[in-house]
């Protein structure tokens, strides 16, 4: 038995794991041995009863000798010569003999223009190199393995190909960036990994999902999986005209999807449809409602379906639950062939405590802030953010660019904005850190979101950034050289909850409320407005849309098709959840399909007919869409006869001449003769009575409208006509 020609401390801390720089020590080095330089060869393997050294100059193997009592074996060369070319054989403890590259034998993949990027927080591709992406390197096919972990000891990548040993394959560091790598031979497309994550300020390693995985286990499983795209895009059409379709001046209607309860198979379990059948299956269904945009709630890799996909540990891995990585392509790709755009769900605010996941990757809060009055969410039990660090904004500025770049996503609407612009956010006196000027604004959250704004339009003119933001926010989509955030649209808030609590009071009371519904129209042009009834308004015992409403089931879905006729009508672009456009009467949960059955009933198929028809006229009629954030697109004609609880008004294009008139009685009173203003004078006719028999309703309203000379509430011209009860109606002049 030869001396080892490493001391029996570094033998120790290679065979226990604790070596920091292995690739110091694995593989072929030259060594001064007894005053020699020699050149020696090294190898840890656990899973090995011998090893054999294979020199393609050499026509036999050299057997490495194991050094007694370690899974260490070490070759020390006769005479010193240069480094070469060599494969590992090996002999297993259990199984067949094989031959391998070894890992230890290649040097740093990384390149220096990413390294200094990354260190500067300037990293808008991490994605690219991060991760593990198959290769190959000099001839070898394999797979390069990189993760950030600044204050941890020693990283290796674990999985079935080392029987979980975190002592096998031990990565390379660059410690200016906490930045480490190893390139694998033979792992490809499919294999499970993590990483084990050795640190001083963790009892035991740490075993963590790869943060920039491309694809994960299925829960309960919690690995990785190493994945490679071979899907060609066939969008082109689509992509060359989107900035076009997405314009301000367009009409945006959306339908809000969870992609797991939207529609089951009865005779699977749990029962999703997957990507493809969605594809086939929902893609249809949104073409014939006429919305022209789905938008997807949170379809990044989540542990717990209750979280409805809001609490994530695989921000870059598109859940499993419903296919791969490239099923999710054919669906966005069949969307965009029959005109429809996508949006996602996108969560920067939060993330989920599970172990596996980012929190304290490495020991340490690298994503979260370590004070928990910075770094929790106590409302969700999740983690903060930390924006002021440049691993977090390298992670996730790269993380919206990955949805744009690699699945084609028309818009992101990030989730809990107002959550990210306040250190108080949901927080007692005494439970938040105010910022270093002592006020309450998130400093790094706030420059956070203008840099992603700027960025995603830089890199993708005509993409969407949409923000759910619930407070007074100035200029959440005023752009951020005058000094806003930078969004194209904000969720009014406001217009849903002053909306859904008027139409919610019985009609007897609404005429003590009628500011309510003129109140948006003081604010809607300080922002640029979605008008959002959503997956929100429909859970948590708020009740079902339909189930808001108030009366028997007859004014029940009259007030629900009225609903629908004024947020049309409303200056704004729109969004509606699934469900609510057939009226479903339970609240929404994500265990179980939306109630289609009900379909089957007139009532439920006239709000549905309601839909169809409200979306093909929003499209069709320039008056509704064109001009939704100016006063230009918007004219009251009368707010005053709160005692009828009656709104009228007008809707413009770019042609001023181009209008048409909303009439919206909110009792259930029908009146044979109503005297309105409107802009002038002529014939008229109804486009849209959400009172028609077609809809479920009495089929009361106007016939043949007259508009006469003679001015009235404010207008040169006036009509007289019997407005239907509980209702809304379209006027179009002839």
């Amino acid at each position: 038995m030869k001396k080892p020609t490493l001391k029996i401390e570094e033998i120790q801390a290679i065979s226990n794991g604790t070596h920091g720089d292995i690739f110091s020590v694995l593989g072929m080095h030259s060594v001064n041995v007894n005053g020699t330089e020699k050149l020696v060869f090294r190898a840890f393997r656990p899973d090995a009863e011998s090893v054999l050294l294979k020199i393609p100059t050499r026509d036999t193997p050299t057997e490495v000798e194991r050094i007694e009592g370690t899974d260490l074996f070490e070759h020390v060369f006769p005479r010193r010569k240069n480094r070469c070319d060599y494969t590992l054989v090996i002999e297993p403890r259990d199984g067949d003999t094989f031959e391998i590259h070894d890992p230890y034998s290649f040097g740093s993949v990384l390149s220096e223009f990413d390294l200094q990027l990354w260190g500067e927080g300037n990293h808008h591709h991490a994605y690219e190199w991060m991760g593990a992406h198959k290769k190959k390197v000099e001839g070898v096919e394999g797979t390069h393995f990189v993760v950030v972990a600044p204050n941890a000891e020693r990283v290796s990548v674990i999985g079935p190909f080392n029987n979980w040993d975190g002592r096998t394959h031990c990565m390379r560091k660059h410690p200016a960036q906490g930045i480490w790598e190893i390139f694998i031979p033979l792992i490809t497309d499919g294999d499970i990994y993590k990483y084990e994550i050795k640190s001083p300020f963790a009892e035991a390693p740490l075993k963590k999902a790869d943060p920039y995985a491309f694809y994960s286990e299925m829960r309960p499983g919690t690995a990785s999986k190493v994945y490679e795209s071979s899907f060609t895009w066939g969008d082109s059409s689509w992509m060359n005209k989107r900035m076009d379709i997405q314009a301000d001046d367009q009409p945006i209607s959306i339908y809000e999807i969870h992609a797991g309860s939207w529609k089951r198979h009865p005779d699977r379990d749990p029962g999703f449809l997957s990507y493809r059948e969605l594809a086939e299956d929902l893609v249809p269904y949104v073409k014939e409602m006429g919305f022209t945009h789905i938008e997807l709630m949170p379809i990044a890799e989540h542990p717990y379906d209750p979280s409805w996909g809001y609490q994530i540990t695989g921000y870059f891995s598109p859940t499993s639950r419903f296919g791969d990585p490239d099923d999710l392509r054919y669906f966005i790709e069949a969307c965009h062939k029959e005109n429809i755009g996508v949006f996602v769900d996108w969560v920067p605010a939060h993330f989920t405590k599970d172990e596996h996941g980012l929190r304290r990757f490495d020991g340490t809060a690298l994503y979260e802030h370590e004070d928990p009055r910075a770094g929790e969410h106590k409302d969700w039990g999740t983690h903060i953010f930390n924006f002021g660090r440049s691993e977090v904004t390298n992670f996730l500025i790269s993380n919206a660019i990955y949805w744009l770049e690699e699945f084609h996503i028309d818009g992101i609407r990030v989730d809990a904005v107002a959550s990210m612009l306040y250190l108080d956010y949901s927080r007692d006196e005494g439970e938040w850190i105010p910022n270093q000027y002592g006020g309450r604004e998130n400093l790094e959250a706030i420059h956070f979101l203008r840099r992603v704004n700027d960025l995603v339009h830089d890199y993708y003119p005509g993409v969407l950034t949409m923000a759910e933001e619930s407070t007074s926010w100035q200029g959440v989509s005023r752009p951020t050289s005058s000094g806003g955030l930078g969004f194209d649209l904000k969720w009014n808030m406001g217009w849903m909850n002053d909306t859904l609590d008027y139409i919610e009071k019985d009609p007897i009371y609404r005429r003590y409320h009628q500011d309510q519904l003129s109140f948006s129209m003081i604010y809607a042009f300080t922002e640029q407005f979605l008008l959002p009834l959503s997956h929100d308004e429909v859970v948590h015992m708020k009740q079902s849309l339909i189930g808001k409403m108030p009366g028997d089931d007859w004014q029940k879905f009259a007030n629900l098709r009225l609903l629908y006729t004024y947020m049309y009508g409303h200056p704004g672009k729109k969004l509606l959840f699934m469900g609510n456009e057939f009226a479903q009467w339970s609240e929404w949960t994500e265990a179980n399909s939306i109630d289609w059955h009900l379909l089957q009933w007139e009532n439920h198929k006239g709000v549905q007919n309601l839909l169809k028809d409200l979306n093909r006229l929003y499209k069709a009629r320039p008056a509704m869409h064109e001009v939704d954030f100016k006063w230009e697109g918007f004219e009251w004609i009368d707010i005053s006869d709160a005692d009828n609880s009656m709104l009228s008004f007008v809707r413009r294009g770019k042609n001023p001449g181009d209008f048409l008139v909303f009439i919206l009685n909110f009792t259930p009173t029908l009146h044979k003769s109503y005297k309105f203003g409107v802009p002038k004078a002529g014939n008229y006719s109804v486009l849209l009575n959400s009172d028609s028999e077609f809809y479920g309703g009495s089929n009361a309203g106007p016939g043949i409208i007259q508009g006469i000379e003679g001015a009235w509430h404010s207008q040169p011209a006036h009509i007289n006509i019997e407005v239907p009860p509980l209702a809304g109606i379209v006027l179009k002049p002839e």
